[in-house]
Formats: C-alpha cells, sequence, structure tokens
C-alpha cells in the first residue's frame, strides 16, 4: 500500500512513519510533505496514492486547501492537538480521524477501518469538514505557569521572546531575557499559541514576531534569523520553510 505523510512536524511525521511500517511492514511511504504550497505541487507530478495521513493544520493554511485542488479518490486520515474537530469525522467510511499524539493501537484500528471501507472519499464529506474547522475558533493560551524557586508567576504571551528546546526539554524566554522551563514539548506549544504571533522556525524553536530581531539571506535559499534576546548559535530557516515563513512575517 502507498501512503502518503503530511505532517509539518519532524518528529510527529517520523512517528507516523515508523507506527504505519510497524503496522504494516508491507507499506511504501510515497512522499513526506511540510505544507500546502508543497503538497500541491507533491499532487501535480506523483500518482494519488492508496492512503493519505495528513496533519489539519500546516504552517501556511489547513490541508483542506491541497484537498480542494487535488480531489483524493483515496481514503485520509486527519491527525490534530484538537480534538473539537473530531464532532462528525467518525461518521464517515473514508475518513479517519486521531488525536495527537498518535497512539499506535488506533492508528491500526482507524488503518483498517478507512482500508476496509467499500465508500470512496466523497468531496461533500471533505468539504463539510473543513466549514467545522474553518467556523471554530480556537482558544490559545494567553499565559503561562513557570517556578520561581519555591513560588508560581504566570508570564503572559506578550512577555514571550520565543520558546526553545534542548536535551528534550523545553525553555520560555522572555523578552528581558528571563528562562524559565516549561512541561509541555514545543509540538504542544505550537498548538497552543495564536499562529498568528507565534511561528515553528525549525524543530529547536518557536518564535514571537517580537521576538525577532532581523532576517538575512542565507545559502541554498534559507534564511537565517537573529533573536532577541540573541543566542549563540545561528537560527536557520529551511528552504522548504522559507516561504510559509515569508507569508507570516507579511501579514
Amino acid at each position: 500500500m502507498k501512503v502518503l505523510v503530511i505532517e509539518d512536524e519532524f518528529l510527529a511525521q517520523e512517528q507516523i512513519i515508523n507506527y504505519a511500517k510497524q503496522i504494516d511492514p508491507s507499506i511504501e511511504i510515497v512522499g513526506q510533505i511540510e505544507d500546502v504550497a508543497t503538497g500541491k505541487n507533491w499532487f501535480l507530478n506523483h500518482e494519488m496514492p492508496d492512503l493519505i495521513i495528513s496533519d489539519i493544520k500546516l504552517t501556511d493554511g489547513l490541508s483542506f486547501d491541497i484537498f480542494q485542488e487535488f480531489k483524493p479518490d483515496c481514503p485520509v486520515i486527519f491527525t490534530t492537538a484538537y480534538d473539537q474537530y473530531a464532532i462528525k469525522a467518525f461518521e464517515l467510511n473514508s475518513i479517519g480521524y486521531l488525536l495527537k499524539p498518535i497512539d499506535k493501537t488506533k492508528l491500526k484500528t482507524c488503518m483498517e477501518k478507512v482500508r476496509t471501507s467499500s465508500k470512496p472519499l466523497h468531496q461533500d464529506d471533505l468539504t463539510r469538514l473543513a466549514n467545522m474547522i474553518l467556523n471554530h475558533q480556537p482558544e490559545y493560551k494567553s499565559r503561562f505557569l513557570v517556578k520561581i524557586g519555591q513560588k508560581i508567576k504566570a508570564i503572559s504571551v506578550e512577555r514571550i521572546a520565543y520558546f526553545f528546546s534542548h536535551d528534550k526539554l523545553s525553555y520560555l524566554i522572555t523578552r528581558t531575557n528571563e528562562k524559565f522551563p516549561l512541561d509541555q514539548s514545543l509540538e504542544e506549544l505550537q498548538n497552543l499559541l495564536n499562529p498568528n504571533d507565534f511561528f515553528r522556525i525549525n524543530r529547536k524553536y518557536v518564535v514571537h514576531f517580537e521576538g525577532i530581531k532581523e532576517v538575512h539571506p542565507y545559502f541554498k535559499g534559507r534564511l537565517k534569523v537573529d533573536l532577541t534576546p540573541p543566542v549563540e548559535e545561528d537560527i536557520v530557516v529551511s528552504s522548504e520553510k522559507t516561504p510559509s515563513f515569508k507569508s507570516w512575517l507579511d501579514k
């Protein structure tokens, strides 16, 4: 079975692929897509796969933006961190739904469901699900609780310059260069933050717009980002993510 994976988070993408291959070693991963623009280009140059496993929310839009132009005639399993989006998805034979973080047993059940479905994916089902999500107004976090010694303090998102990960731990950096450890991973944080204000520029950093000091052209179509407060390492945006990052900056 040929499977296309649409997921903008590297770790989630690798987890889905590993789980899928454990469930069915004969699976062939025909593509790994991170954003809407790349997805549209993929469908222009490839045949329709047997199954699509797709995140709903990508860095430059919703995966529905791809499917409205390239109507899939195969089953689709949607993944998302927002359980509010599940309302009707379970009732559609050709559409599966998984809440992040992905559970292998639930992925297996979902794959079996869509593979044994006799109904092709209907565009009306996608449209109905897309409208449900587009009309949903998510609530984003306005503050984070952090520990200072034996005390607990609330940090408003307006005070945050960026988040970063190091040695599997996540940290919050304020605009006045205070550093606090957090329990959430960057993947979890990204889904809690307003995408108009925050952007996941690479695997290690989620930045607030006001935390960006300067942006410079870099090698091979990439961008180098200077943050404030500054960091010692080079912060680089990949060539694949550069278009969506520029679009976010230009809002």
